[in-house]
């Protein structure tokens, strides 16, 4: 019998009697082709009939068709990957932590350091470094800042970042970092952190935290805040507006002497308060020359934290607090935490010194009197 249908592959007219099962699932009539050959070879592009049928298309721009590289992944919200552009690079002539050229990104003096609990003093040269990296890694965040807006993908803000640092004879610290793709990273609405920049555009109502770290003359330093993209409901603003407090109020216990696991029960007897919830998988952490190193710094309340700060110390709090359950997931790049229940999340981190007398914020904003940039929008 002959098949009244034809072959669905560009230029092939064949008799066509194989059906796309995809299609029959969702219900799109005709889909026929006239081998599993021709049907591998027309997949790129039949399969974005698929995504428009399923409704799957940018909200802002209605004509891209999501990009999908795990079909097999089970969101927990309603955010989805966009493609990534080329990997940026970094002139030879400006300092490189040793995992920049590292095949895998390792950080093998960081590595060396692994399970080491002991907590380095800084000695005032490199106290004095620490500034200046931290300094420079404030004005990078600040250029980022300016950048945020309804429309602006994540990619964009990756470029202006890296560029900012390179102006700043900086290294962005998380590029190739165990093979992250990009000079910060940027984590929207329920990704906690570690979100990698891409080419969705921002929408109005997002919240969009900017995480940067810049290697300058072989010091690191940290931070990062979350920002409002346009009109930003008012419970997501009260959401960022506890998580700054949190952090704030756990920078006022620094100083020698002080436990740190006392940092968690500060920052979880806040949050609770609101009726939000302490992410437990990702923590504060000692830095210097190293990226990541001693001490350990929970942000949740009863932790096992080892250590009691001393005057020369220096290590970042930065609290991830979400509206829902503290539970994570992660995206299938092996980097994008997410919350498990799709509720949205937000962040902020500061470099910190211990002093004789309690503390010196190594990345504070330098305009404003430090307060922060969000103050004005209550």
């Amino acid at each position: 019998m002959t098949s009244s249908h034809k072959c669905e592959t560009p230029n092939c007219d064949k008799p066509a009697t194989l059906q796309c099962p995809t299609c029959l699932k969702i219900g799109i009539q005709g889909s026929f082709f006239c081998s599993q050959e021709c049907f591998k070879s027309a997949w790129k592009g039949h399969k974005v009939i698929h995504a428009l049928a399923k409704g799957e298309t940018g909200a802002t721009d209605p004509g891209h068709v999501a990009y999908n590289p795990w079909p097999y992944y089970t969101f927990t919200g309603k955010l989805r990957p966009w493609e990534q552009t080329p990997i940026r690079t970094v002139p030879t002539s400006i300092g490189r932590p040793d995992y920049a050229d590292h095949p895998a990104g390792k950080p093998l003096s960081e590595e060396s350091f692994r399970g080491n609990t002991t907590i380095k003093v800084l000695d005032d040269e490199e106290i004095e470094s620490m500034r200046v990296s931290c300094k420079l890694g404030r004005e990078v965040l600040d250029e980022a800042a300016k950048t945020v807006g309804v429309g602006v993908t994540t990619d964009e803000i990756d470029r202006v970042v890296h560029e900012a640092c390179i102006e700043r004879e900086c290294y962005p610290s998380p590029l190739n970092y165990y093979k992250f793709p990009a000079s910060c990273c940027t984590s929207v609405n329920e990704v906690i952190c570690h979100g990698i920049p891409d080419t969705r555009p921002l929408e109005d109502g997002d919240l969009c935290n900017v995480d940067v770290t810049v290697y300058h003359r072989g010091f690191h330093g940290d931070l990062n805040e979350t920002f409002f993209v346009g009109n930003v409901s008012d419970k997501h603003k009260n959401l960022v507006k506890v998580t700054y407090e949190a952090l704030s109020k756990a920078i006022e216990i620094v100083k020698p002497g002080e436990r740190y696991r006392e940092i968690g029960n500060v920052i979880q007897k806040h949050v609770q308060t609101h009726g939000y919830s302490v992410v437990k998988s990702y923590c504060g952490h000692g830095i210097h020359r190293l990226f990541h190193t001693a001490p350990n710094v929970p942000h949740y309340a009863k932790n096992n934290a080892v250590g009691v700060m001393k005057a020369g110390n220096v290590f970042t709090i930065e609290p991830m607090i979400s509206e829902g359950t503290w539970r994570d997931a992660q995206w299938p790049d092996d980097w994008t935490a997410v919350t498990q229940d799709g509720l949205w999340s937000a962040q902020f981190e500061q470099t910190l010194l211990v002093t004789e007398t309690g503390c010196e914020i190594m990345t504070r904003r330098r305009t404003n009197n430090g307060q922060p940039w969000f103050l004005d929008n209550f």
